[in-house]
């Protein structure tokens, strides 16, 4: 997919970052506060409270503390991998801990308000054991305290996936019969319509963004964008959607446009039958809600894919229909988990509000270039903290081993 970034913050990263919430720590990456390896804990920082993250010895080294901010120091003193959550007496997971290595010790920081909590350490092909409770005393709605999260598990995606891949196969006949209709005005030689066409079927596959991933190199096909050093209309290689904008925009012969319009039409062909049987990751519904805006920022708001139609707010417009589309299924999950969601709606309304209001009356969009400094900036900075908000979905509903799974 020509929209891949560079390499990014993981959803639950991000949600450290952005929310504010799960004390998360991945090994061997850095979120919060992270030794990056095996350390002699006589070296770690004043204040840190050691912890033994083993079979045997699961949470032992913490009995009891004051409410406030804590950073504890876990060592896996096994011989597997383990992943660790600091869970409370509710359930609900307060800090974890991924991938962390046999011997090694990172440190995991929370804030904690006033109850019992314990360390759940879970090594792979191992029972989960959970530690001892510890207790913390003091104010029991401590400012700032880290949000307890409810796990979500891959059994809980399980709905909201299949409802989500049954409404991208039931988009995926309209989008054929709009590059059905882009090829066939392109074979009689309107490039009015052409172009119109071309932008119908465009936003109606950018609004498919959460699939991305189950649609595999076909995107590429499809949506690509040209080799580093190569534009659209100069890429020999390069089929799809931009290869068609950039001829349809630059003036070339409608004649030399119809390979890349008939092999459009038989790739969405391809993708139809195959994504029947495919299958979409859990992880993708949640991630892509979050990372369908965030690519609009790095691509579309950046001008980076515009090929020559300048509709770079038109594809905006679709991310946010497949945002939501996204959003959609995990509603029940995330009602009970994200108390933003509410304002992260309206953010979403918001978003489309501002877009648009560039959409002429006649069908046409407004280029990014005409957009006024007043204007450009409230377009970037609305969509900038709806993505943020999202960020906190994409983690929320990454799946979780459950504690009470093994």
């Amino acid at each position: 997919m020509w929209k891949v970034a560079v390499p990014r913050l993981s959803s639950r990263q991000r949600y450290l970052a952005v929310f504010g919430g799960i004390a998360l720590i991945i090994a061997g990456g850095i979120a919060g506060s992270v030794l990056t390896g095996a350390h002699d804990r006589a070296t770690l920082s004043s204040g840190t409270i050691p912890v033994e993250a083993g079979t045997e010895t699961c949470g032992q080294g913490w009995g009891a503390s004051a409410a406030g901010d804590h950073t504890f120091a876990l060592h896996n003193t096994t011989i597997a991998t383990e992943e660790i959550y600091l869970e409370g007496r509710d359930g609900r997971i307060y800090g974890e801990l991924e991938a962390l290595g046999p011997a090694s010790t990172h440190e995991l920081s929370a804030r904690l308000s006033a109850g019992s909590y314990r360390f759940v350490c879970l090594a792979e092909d191992l029972p989960t054991v959970r530690g001892p409770l510890a207790t913390v005393t003091g104010p029991t709605r401590l400012a700032g305290a880290t949000p307890g999260l409810r796990v979500v598990t891959g059994a809980d995606l399980i709905a909201p996936t299949k409802t989500y891949h049954d409404w991208v196969a039931g988009r995926l006949p309209v989008l054929s019969s709009d590059v059905t209709i882009l090829a066939a005005a392109v074979h009689t030689g309107d490039r009015v319509a052409a172009e119109a066409a071309w932008l119908t079927a465009h936003e109606e596959y950018e609004s498919l963004g959460a699939a991305y991933g189950a649609f595999g190199d076909m995107d590429g096909a499809i949506n690509g964008g040209p080799a580093s050093g190569d534009t659209a209309l100069s890429d020999p290689d390069l089929t799809g959607f931009h290869r068609i904008e950039a001829q349809l925009w630059s003036g070339v012969a409608l004649t030399d446009v119809v390979p890349a319009a008939d092999r459009l039409v038989d790739d969405i062909a391809q993708l139809q039958q195959d994504f029947g049987t495919s299958r979409i990751p859990f992880l993708d519904v949640g991630l892509r809600s979050h990372e369908i805006l965030e690519n609009a920022v790095q691509f579309e708001l950046t001008g980076r894919t515009d090929a020559g139609s300048h509709s770079s707010l038109a594809t905006v417009a679709a991310n946010l229909v497949g945002t939501r589309a996204a959003l959609a299924p995990l509603q029940s999950l995330l009602t009970s988990r994200y108390p933003q969601l509410p304002e992260t709606m309206s953010w979403l309304d918001r978003a489309d509000a501002v877009v648009a209001d560039y959409h002429n009356p006649d069908g046409s969009w407004v280029p990014l270039t005409d957009l006024s400094t007043a204007g450009r900036e409230t377009l970037n900075a609305t969509i900038d903290h709806t993505v943020e908000l999202l960020a906190n979905v994409a983690a929320i509903t990454d799946p979780r081993i459950s504690p009470d799974a093994h």
